[in-house]
């Protein structure tokens, strides 16, 4: 059975070795952050500013191969009626997976090929996808094309999804830890 294509940007499954159990931050996105729409998945860096009380760290879309802060787990709604998750230009607060211990689960895209079982251990790249506005959710997937051993990468590749609906192949789910982790000793800073 082929792996279904769904990107959903990266998803916390474990935590400093237990299962992941929904600790973040809040951060805040600015109106004048131009980074587009931003939903449950995008990975986020630290933009070095705050809101107006000081107390959330502004975040913005993260670079490909920069430093990052973690991933957003939830956009929080201002009304009723508000999208599900950041629309351009506008000012939201976002509850942010910042743990540099986090392992997140990510689709593989297919654009490099398909990941093997010897790409574990390896490191690549995300790859900005479509984001879906009707879901809130990121079209970010792990760039199959970049999968090697540079250190520089955005995420190490720990291991393929161990669930009967994932196969090593197109479209596969993988587990990965972030590198360049703006919460590790020595970061250089904002």
């Amino acid at each position: 059975m082929a792996n279904p294509n769904a990107p959903m940007g990266l998803s916390p499954v474990d935590q400093n070795g237990g299962p992941y159990t929904g600790q973040t931050n809040t951060y805040y996105i600015a109106a004048a952050e131009a980074s587009g729409n931003m939903g449950v998945g995008d990975v986020v860096a630290i933009a070095g500013a705050a809101d107006s009380t000081g107390m959330f760290p502004t975040v913005t879309k993260a670079a490909i191969n920069g430093v990052v802060c973690g991933v957003i787990t939830a956009v929080k709604m201002e009304t009723a009626e508000s999208p599900i998750y950041r629309a351009a230009l506008t000012a939201r607060y976002v509850e942010v997976c910042d743990d540099p211990n986090a392992i997140f689960e990510i689709q593989s895209d297919t654009g490099g090929g398909n990941l093997a079982a010897t790409d574990v251990g390896n490191n690549a790249s995300f790859l900005l996808g479509t984001f879906n506005a009707t879901t809130g959710l990121s079209g970010t997937e792990l760039d199959t094309s970049t999968a090697t051993t540079t250190n520089t990468l955005d995420m190490q590749i720990l291991r393929f999804v161990n669930r009967p609906d994932n196969a090593i192949g197109a479209d596969a789910n993988v587990l990965v830890r972030l590198n360049n982790h703006q919460f590790v000793d020595g970061t250089t800073g904002i």
